[in-house]
C-alpha cells in the first residue's frame, strides 16, 4: 500500500510538471524530452543486462505497443496543458474501461452482465465530468479520453507480449523505441526548451521512472484488490497540487464523476482478481 501511495504521488507530481511545461513549451516537444530522460534513467538497467534483453521474435508487436504509448503520451501532454489537474485525473480513470472493451473485441474475452453494468456506470461518470449538455466537448477533455483509449490499446498489446516476453525485454524496447517515435512529430513543432523546462522534463523522467518501479513493486507484494483502491488518491493529490500551484478549485462534478469512474474500474479489477484466483485453483 505504501508503494501504491508513492506511485500515485509520483504520477500526480509528473502531471503537474507536464501542465506547467506545456504552457511554455510545445506539448509534443515536452513529450519528446520526457522520453529522452526516461531512457537516460533506465540506462543502468539496460547496461546491466546487456543485449540479451532485446532478444525477441515479436518486434512488430513491440513497435505497435510503443507507437500506441507514444500517441497516448502526445494526447496526454496536450490535454494536461489545457485542463485543471483534477479533471485530467478524473478522466484518466477511464483507461480500464476502454481496456475491457478492447479485451472483448481483440482478445475475445467474455463479458457478463455485471461488467457491462460497471462499464455503464463508468461512462456515466465521464458524462458527469465533461458535462456535454453545458457546451461543446472541450479540446482538453477529448485529448485525455483519446490518451486513455491509446493507453488501453497498449495494455492489450502488452498482455499479448507478456505471454512470451520477459518484463526486462518489454522495458528495454519501451526505453529505446519511445525516443524516435516521440521525435518525429516533435520536429514539426520544434522549439528549444529553456533550462528550467529542460530541468522539469528531466525531473519528469526521473519521477516517472520511480513511479513505474513503485507500481510494479506494489503489485508484486500485494493482490491488486488490496492496492487498486489507493489509486483514487491520485485525485486527492491532483486537487491539492492544482490548488497550490495553479489556483484550481475542483468542482463537485469532478469529484462525483471521478468517484463513479473509479468505482466502476475498481469493481472490474475486483472481478478480474476473483476470476484469476478461480483459474489458479482449478
Amino acid at each position: 500500500m505504501g508503494y501504491m501511495l508513492a506511485t500515485t504521488l509520483c504520477f500526480s507530481i509528473m502531471a503537474a510538471m507536464a501542465r506547467h511545461v506545456g504552457q511554455e513549451l510545445e506539448p509534443l516537444v515536452a513529450a519528446f524530452w520526457r522520453s529522452v530522460f526516461g531512457m537516460v534513467f533506465m540506462a543502468p538497467l539496460l547496461v546491466n543486462h546487456g543485449l540479451a534483453m532485446f532478444r525477441t521474435r515479436k518486434l512488430g508487436l513491440h513497435m505497435l505497443r510503443n507507437l500506441l504509448q507514444a500517441l497516448d503520451m502526445f494526447a496526454y501532454f496536450i490535454g494536461v496543458a489545457l485542463l485543471p489537474l483534477a479533471e485530467t485525473t478524473s478522466l484518466s480513470f477511464t483507461t480500464p474501461l476502454f481496456a475491457v472493451l478492447f479485451a472483448v473485441v481483440v482478445l475475445r474475452e467474455r463479458i457478463k452482465a455485471r461488467r457491462i453494468g460497471a462499464l455503464i456506470v463508468g461512462f456515466a461518470g465521464v458524462m458527469v465530468v465533461i458535462q456535454p449538455g453545458a457546451g461543446p466537448l472541450a479540446h482538453g477533455d477529448l485529448m485525455i479520453l483519446i490518451s486513455s483509449l491509446f493507453w488501453a490499446a497498449a495494455i492489450i498489446v502488452i498482455k499479448l507480449l507478456a505471454r512470451t516476453e520477459s518484463s526486462l525485454t518489454l522495458t528495454a524496447y519501451m526505453s529505446v523505441l519511445m525516443v524516435p517515435f516521440a521525435l518525429v512529430p516533435a520536429l514539426f513543432v520544434w522549439q528549444w526548451p529553456s533550462w528550467m523546462d529542460l530541468g522539469l522534463c528531466a525531473a519528469m523522467g526521473l519521477i516517472g521512472t520511480i513511479g513505474h518501479l513503485a507500481f510494479a513493486q506494489a503489485f508484486r507484494l500485494a493482490d491488486s484488490t488490496a492496492v487498486m483502491p489507493l489509486d483514487f488518491t491520485r485525485l486527492v493529490w491532483a486537487s491539492l497540487l492544482g490548488y497550490v500551484l495553479f489556483a484550481e478549485v475542483p468542482s463537485l462534478a469532478h469529484w462525483l464523476g471521478g468517484a463513479l469512474i473509479f468505482s466502476s474500474t475498481l469493481y472490474i479489477a475486483y472481478r478480474e482478481a476473483q476470476h484469476a484466483r478461480r483459474e489458479r485453483a482449478n
